[in-house]
């Protein structure tokens, strides 16, 4: 029976020392994929990957580009595995899978990794357009600092009425940052405001509130700066014509033009991740599958958690790769 699926692809916070060094030994794509990723960056960024250390890759101004270039690498290993065994829509062996997506979607950073997979974006722009945003990112975050935390078993309407309350009574920003499934949810903001709205999310009977080990409020007010800084670079971009819909972060929709691509990378940096939208409009979509391509398997357990009558498979590893190319699931 054919699947509908979906390709998704993780973003900060996936990232591992050792990731991708078993695609770059197996595969000459993957290998040349990460050769050009170095000499883009001008540096090896193929040996943080593999070797660390820890702290270097953890840095958001390398974790960006580490990630695309990990995830583009299991991508196109992935595309030609399949493509060298002939495999088309109208050949497909009974019980495979059809892995020509309906649509691609990239959870905040991985959002770029998507537009590559999808044709739109070329992986050297890509990996610019990355390197970019983590060091506007980081000079935000240095310029006004602010801080992110996870808050576990509140809905999204009681959590941001929270934030709202915070907002107004410490005179700072927080809101919501990642919508990443039902009960997880990460909020983002000023210090003050956060802190505050950490204590009342306790006081409704959040079941865990976990500050992060950042810095930086990503995906909220404290990153306009960022955006401004970025929309210059953005718009010198040369994007292509999409051959997959993009849902998109900010509206939970697909994009179908460039302009709306420019605009919706611009708006993310400030703008709610609405990753569980997104996966409920593809599903609406007709997906019954989500395939995540990409370090670790972050997004197949969230996606589990906000519909479990679909399938999700993680695909980031040789072993992975070779699985899913035979038509079979790992």
């Amino acid at each position: 029976m054919m699947e509908q699926i979906a390709f998704v692809f993780p973003g900060q916070g996936s990232q591992y020392v050792g990731m991708g060094r078993d695609l770059y030994e197996t595969y000459a794509e993957a290998k040349a994929l990460f050769d050009e990723a170095d000499a883009i960056m001008g540096f090896s960024l193929s040996r943080l990957c593999f070797e660390g250390p820890k702290e270097a890759l953890d840095d958001t101004i390398n974790t960006q580009p580490a990630i695309l270039a990990m995830s583009g690498a299991c991508f196109k290993a992935l595309d030609i595995r399949y493509k060298v065994q002939g495999k088309g829509r109208e050949n497909l062996e009974p019980g495979t899978w059809n892995l020509f997506p309906a649509f691609v979607a990239g959870h905040s950073m991985g959002e770029y990794t998507a537009l590559v997979a999808a044709g739109t974006l070329d992986f050297a722009a890509g990996l610019r357009l990355v390197r970019e945003r983590g060091r506007v990112m980081k000079e935000a975050g240095e310029h006004n600092p602010g801080g992110m935390a996870a808050v576990l078993g509140l809905g999204a309407e009681a959590l941001d009425e929270i934030c709202q309350r915070s907002s107004q009574e410490t005179g700072g920003v927080v809101q919501l940052a990642n919508y990443n499934s039902p009960g997880q949810i990460v909020i983002s903001g000023h210090k003050e405001a956060l802190g505050r709205a950490m204590d009342l999310a306790r006081e409704r009977g959040a079941r865990r509130v976990i500050p992060l080990a950042v810095s930086i409020a990503s995906h909220s007010p404290l990153m306009q700066a960022a955006a401004e800084a970025f929309a210059s670079t953005v718009t010198q971009v040369d994007f292509h014509q999409l051959r997959v819909p993009v849902v998109a972060n900010v509206t939970a929709a697909p994009v179908t033009t460039v302009v709306e691509i420019r605009k919706e990378l611009v708006e993310q940096l400030t703008s709610t991740v609405r990753w569980v939208e997104s996966i409920q409009h593809m599903i609406a979509q007709g997906v019954t599958t989500f395939v995540e391509i990409g370090p670790k398997n972050v997004l197949t357990g969230l996606i589990g958690r906000i519909d479990k009558s679909v399938r999700t498979v993680n695909v980031g590893d040789v072993v992975g790769v070779e699985a899913l190319a035979r038509g079979r699931e790992r």
